[in-house]
């Protein structure tokens, strides 16, 4: 379906046009450290379908507005899901809608992480097809403190970026790491200083909207031929994170979090 390069009907999301065809994405949440509710969680799955099929845009670029990139999910959110079978299942169809989409995406994808990325956030941070990191920016995946899996995508990412151990290291603890750290390790394509970190990606962005745009794109196809092939464990990691949205250990987690304190889950007594 073609599509006439405007975005109107997004709210949690704003975009910004910078020439040569690249589409500045910003989560625009700031009050809440960018953190997704059920309206941006939505936005976030239908984008790619939008920027693929967008003639004006050759690659995108996503940001978050003010200090934080995204902070994962919102806890009222969380709460809402919590028990809620048609609501979880809901989450899940859309959720692997974010993960392939960006995966599936025909334009590049940049992500400018200039701040916190939890969660969700850390979603359209890491699948991103290049990765711009702050130094000081703290990038982690919270599902664990959550008291559910780390679904999203973690299992499918992590492992092809960073190894085993790192992945095991961090996806089971729930510890977070600087974007310095996330650099060393493989985990982000670039750290630089907070303040250079959209021009850089802008800069990244429009190396990649000059230059020979089948050879890009097909190569960002062929190379998430490994991301595809890990399909399956995406799949059954996400279905594990909305099992646990069914459990005792999620009111807990999210009780926990809410009252700023550690987490004493059903699961550990």
């Amino acid at each position: 379906m073609a599509h006439d390069g405007t975005y109107d009907d997004y709210g949690r999301l704003t975009f910004a046009r910078h020439e040569p065809g690249v589409l500045l994405v910003t989560m625009n949440r700031p009050e809440k450290y960018n953190a997704t509710d059920e309206q941006m969680h939505a936005e976030l799955a239908r984008l790619w379908r939008d920027v693929s099929a967008d003639p004006l845009t050759r690659v995108v670029v996503v940001t978050g507005a003010g200090r934080a990139f995204s902070a994962g999910g919102d806890l009222a959110m969380v709460e809402r899901l919590a028990g809620d079978h048609e609501r979880v299942a809901h989450l899940l169809r859309e959720m692997s809608e974010i993960v392939y989409g960006i995966t599936d995406c025909e334009k590049p994808v940049v992500s400018a992480i200039n701040g916190v990325a939890v969660g969700a956030g850390t979603v359209v941070a890491l699948l991103a097809d290049i990765s711009i990191a702050a130094e000081d920016a703290r990038i982690g995946d919270g599902h664990i403190r959550l008291g559910v899996a780390a679904g999203d995508h973690a299992a499918i990412i992590w492992p092809l970026l960073v190894g085993m151990a790192k992945s095991r290291y961090y996806l089971l603890t729930g510890e977070m790491l600087t974007g310095a750290e996330a650099e060393r390790i493989g985990l982000v394509s670039k750290a630089v200083p907070r303040d250079e970190v959209l021009p850089e990606a802008l800069r990244v962005a429009a190396a990649l909207a000059t230059g020979p745009q089948q050879a890009i794109r097909w190569t960002k196809r062929a190379l998430n031929g490994w991301v595809r092939q890990a399909g399956p464990i995406f799949d059954q990691s996400a279905a594990y994170e909305m099992l646990g949205f069914m459990s005792p250990d999620v009111v807990e987690g999210y009780t926990a979090l809410r009252e700023k304190r550690a987490p004493a889950f059903p699961s550990a007594r």
